[in-house]
């Protein structure tokens, strides 16, 4: 178990010995990470992590003789050491996330400069040191039914925010999964590296009653839908009369992402003159906790998730340290607390 005060030893599974290299030179520039050890493969990789005891693991997603995602499988039950998964644009990502990997990055494509991949990862990996491993689910099934909402006119004026980082790729399906196909308007900001932003969506659209699905710069907030941010691009709500629509624009980083939980946040309490629920989940730092406390101070009811369920306690810890979050529940009971304020509307 990695302490605080200890440097983060990792160990690096690829099968290209490049990478391997690249991955050990990179995070060793770190004055927190000791790279103890590289594999070539799962099985290697098995047979070493007795000896080298890491904090944290990187692991390619497609591997000869047994992908990452068997590798998962094989690793977590014996040894629940967090995984961050290097890959390169790959729907599989997903699949190894909900078997239990804590958090990804993209590796960088032909022509493309290693610095800001080195330093994504390393960011991922110490957050990843701290994190809370889950043991892999016995599989990702389709939603079971939920009872619609209704058609209440009120409901149709409402607009929820919900952002995420670390862990949140599977703490939001756990929300959004419990909610009907007639949720009012939802907006959603997850951390997730250039490219796979469409994918998620498409993944949740598949595995959620509610149409998901990427934004566009100038769509509709409506009932039914829940829009996602593009990776790179913030998304705000802007509001003209009665209805909402979402700007999408690169500008500057806030909070220190794009997107950002705070941009989103910061402009429903501007914007919104509905209705309005925040919900803030796993991620590390603090980026929503300042948003969230203006939607609140704009009348938005407010959730956060608990630590017991959380990936990474951070982002929600902070909001709730400053007072931002009314209610705190697990990503299991969040849909049933939103519902139950929704019915009460």
């Amino acid at each position: 178990m990695w302490s605080a005060n200890k440097k983060i030893r990792v160990m690096v599974v690829d099968d290209s010995i490049l990478a391997r290299t690249i991955l050990t030179q990179g995070l060793g520039k770190s004055p927190r990470i000791e790279v103890v050890g590289t594999a070539f493969n799962p099985q290697d990789a098995m047979a070493k992590i007795p000896q080298l005891k890491p904090d944290v693991i990187t692991s390619d997603v497609e591997m000869p003789g047994m992908s990452g995602i068997d590798f998962l499988k094989l690793l977590l039950p014996k040894y629940p050491v967090p995984v961050i998964l290097v890959s390169s644009l790959n729907l599989r990502v997903f699949d190894a996330l909900s078997a239990g990997a804590v958090d990804f990055v993209r590796k960088p494509e032909a022509g493309q400069g290693n610095d800001a991949f080195i330093n994504a990862l390393t960011m991922k990996v110490i957050s990843a040191a701290g994190a809370k491993v889950r043991q892999a689910p016995a599989g990702i099934t389709k939603a079971a039914p939920v009872a619609p909402l209704g058609q209440r006119a009120n409901l149709d004026q409402v607009i929820i925010g919900l952002g995420a980082s670390t862990g949140g790729t599977e703490a939001t399906l756990e929300v959004l999964k419990r909610l009907p196909a007639d949720i009012p308007g939802m907006v959603i900001v997850q951390h997730m590296p250039t490219g796979f932003t469409q994918m998620y969506a498409e993944r949740l659209n598949r595995l959620c009653h509610m149409e998901v699905r990427e934004a566009k710069n100038g769509d509709e907030v409506r009932r039914g839908l829940a829009l996602l941010a593009p990776a790179d691009y913030q998304m705000r709500i802007v509001r003209s009369g009665t209805r909402y629509t979402v700007s999408c624009a690169q500008g500057e980083k806030v909070s220190g992402h794009r997107p950002s939980v705070d941009a989103l946040f910061f402009s429903m309490a501007e914007q919104v003159r509905c209705k309005m629920v925040g919900i803030i989940m796993t991620g590390m730092g603090r980026d929503g906790a300042d948003g969230l406390l203006q939607m609140r101070r704009a009348g938005a009811f407010t959730i956060g998730q608990d630590k017991e369920s959380c990936v990474v306690y951070g982002m929600p810890m902070e909001a709730y340290n400053i007072g931002a979050v009314q209610i705190q529940g697990s990503c299991e009971d969040i849909a049933g607390i939103l519902i139950r304020h929704l019915m009460r509307l």
